[in-house]
């Protein structure tokens, strides 16, 4: 007599972004001498990991542009304009994930930036920094830092100025610095089909 197994449900935690402990910061070189740093000071976003292969994730960021601070008004006025991020048309830069490497170690995350109405594939190297219950409800809370460089050329954002001195205004590479606490959601980890 042969006994069939029937597929175990697969169990799938959903991961919602905490806003209030996240950041996601950027660095660019200034007049070729110094860095100029500024930050989003919104971002969304889920992640969905299939705990039986917790390579498989599914994680997509929402960031409104609009939200760009560098501590000075001016400058991000018009960062926000059509002179770079053009917010009226782009309101939004997005990135979507689906796989990822060993999540309890340092890792290289691949997905796609959408920016400036450009979509390009990025890598990101992410560190878990641990989780823990959630003190304030049901789940859990994890904390994941990241980092990155890109090219802002990449995603049409070409605006610069030649200095008498040779060399351009605003560098190229964009540094990325991520710091992300993620919380599970309520009945999240429960088998689904």
């Amino acid at each position: 007599m042969s006994t069939t197994l029937s597929p175990s449900p697969v169990a799938v935690r959903r991961w919602t972004i905490d806003q209030m402990h996240s950041h996601v910061e950027f660095a660019v070189r200034h007049l070729m001498i110094s860095t100029t740093k500024g930050r989003f000071s919104d971002v969304s976003g889920t992640v969905t990991v299939d705990e039986a292969d917790p390579s498989v994730v599914a994680l997509d960021v929402t960031i409104p542009v609009a939200t760009i601070d560098t501590r000075q008004p001016d400058r991000d006025t018009h960062l926000r304009s059509a002179d770079f991020f053009d917010v009226e048309r782009y309101p939004t830069i997005t990135f979507k994930a689906r796989h990822v490497g060993d999540i309890e170690s340092e890792f290289r995350l691949v997905g796609d930036l959408t920016m400036h109405g450009v979509t390009r594939e990025i890598s990101l190297d992410v560190t878990p920094e641990g989780q823990a219950p959630n003190p304030m409800g049901p789940g859990r809370r994890a904390g994941f830092s990241a980092k990155g460089t890109l090219d802002r050329r990449d995603f049409a954002l070409t605006y610069n100025a030649a200095l008498e001195t040779g060399g351009v205004a605003i560098g190229h590479d964009i540094k990325i610095s991520i710091d992300l606490e993620l919380i599970s959601d309520a009945g999240s980890g429960a088998a689904t089909k």
